[in-house]
């Protein structure tokens, strides 16, 4: 039976004089939940299920797939630990690329039907080829197909990892706009103190966090003037100070709710429900190239202009090498740093004169 009010794909239905609700979702496994509608703990187990992971897609051909053949080898994979190590999100992202890629049909036959033992270089290169001119998507299959085959070679379904020889695509794209201290403002001016655009905006740009995490954050999170976050993505635990806009923005907007960015319902947002929003906050300021990623780049970017260390910003963002970081400080004023990195020499250079006077330097100058 199914109520109104309940979520799309949720129903109810009685059993032994008890009242349960059940997920169920064509092409996908029913899930019955463990909570009652309306609470926190249901919510979560309804992006889970929304997600495909508490309710997971039907696999095709699941219990009848080919011995050694692709379909074969991915339902092994998802049951290890190199699939199941990585966060709830990230295994929804690697679940679709390889549910995708096995799906497609080739000369009458899906590519989850060819045997694991027969993929070659050659055969790779030409299905990376057909997802062109889409560069990124096709590097993103590589990937994932690259951990596919490695994982093959070692329960012993394949003698090599073919994608090993090949190439990716080279992408020319930075990625995320990073924002600018003028688009930051036009979102401001569009978008002001109070708002809930403001708020979330704010939420990112002084914490330097994603927008996955800054739609979860809430009152919970704030412990003695600090806001303390477990990413969503890797699971890493960040305490930052609350800085005082942050403070400003949180103090000015509604309050009263478990987290602090409510839709329209009363209710947290979803992934793609956040995403689509700020998106439409963007365009209202008129910043169609601004994203909320991008936000998390000009968090990145001001410490560095700052001078802070890689290690520094790593402290906030939560990235775990340096590379990463280069990548997000990219944008960084080139004539800020220089200003900052001369004023460092001058100071360097005169508290070395003050402590040795015979310096040559002094008679340089």
């Amino acid at each position: 039976m199914k109520k109104r009010w309940l979520p799309k794909y949720v129903s109810e239905y009685v059993s032994k004089g008890r009242t349960y609700y059940r997920f169920r979702r064509k092409g996908y496994k029913p899930y019955t939940f463990k909570s009652a509608p309306g609470t926190e703990r249901f919510r979560e187990e309804l992006r889970a299920c929304e997600d495909g992971l508490s309710a997971p897609m039907i696999e095709v051909g699941e219990g009848r797939a080919l011995p050694g053949s692709f379909d074969d080898l991915i339902a092994r994979y998802y049951r290890s630990a190199e699939f199941l190590d990585p966060s709830d999100r990230t295994r929804v992202v690697y679940r679709g690329v390889l549910e995708r890629w096995r799906q497609r049909v080739r000369k009458g036959r899906r590519y989850g039907e060819i045997m694991v033992r027969d993929l070659e270089a050659r055969h790779v290169e030409a299905m990376l080829s057909e997802l062109l001119p889409r560069r990124t998507a096709a590097n993103m299959l590589r990937k994932r197909l690259s951990a596919l085959m490695k994982f093959a070679v070692r329960i012993g379904m394949a003698r090599i990892n073919p994608i090993a020889t090949t190439r990716p695509f080279k992408i020319e794209s930075g990625g995320f706009h990073t924002w600018t201290e003028t688009e930051i403002a036009a979102f401001e001016a569009r978008h002001p103190l109070g708002s809930k655009a403001r708020l979330a905006l704010d939420l990112m740009l002084w914490t330097g966090q994603r927008g996955g995490d800054a739609r979860t954050m809430g009152p919970a999170n704030v412990r003695d003037k600090r806001i303390v976050v477990t990413q969503e993505k890797t699971g890493a635990i960040v305490s930052l100070p609350v800085l005082p806009p942050l403070a400003a923005s949180i103090l000015a907007a509604p309050s009263g709710g478990l987290v602090f960015l409510l839709n329209e319902y009363g209710r947290p947002y979803s992934r793609k429900g956040f995403g689509n929003k700020f998106r439409q906050w963007c365009d209202e300021a008129d910043l169609p190239q601004c994203s909320a990623h991008g936000l998390r780049k000009a968090a990145a970017r001001r410490f560095a202009e700052a001078g802070c260390s890689n290690q520094q910003i790593k402290a906030w963002t939560g990235h775990t090498t340096d590379s990463e970081v280069a990548r997000y400080t990219a944008a960084a004023s080139q004539e800020l740093l220089s200003d900052a990195a001369g004023d460092m020499l001058m100071a360097n250079l005169r508290q070395r004169l003050a402590i040795d006077p015979n310096n040559h330097l002094k008679k340089a100058n």
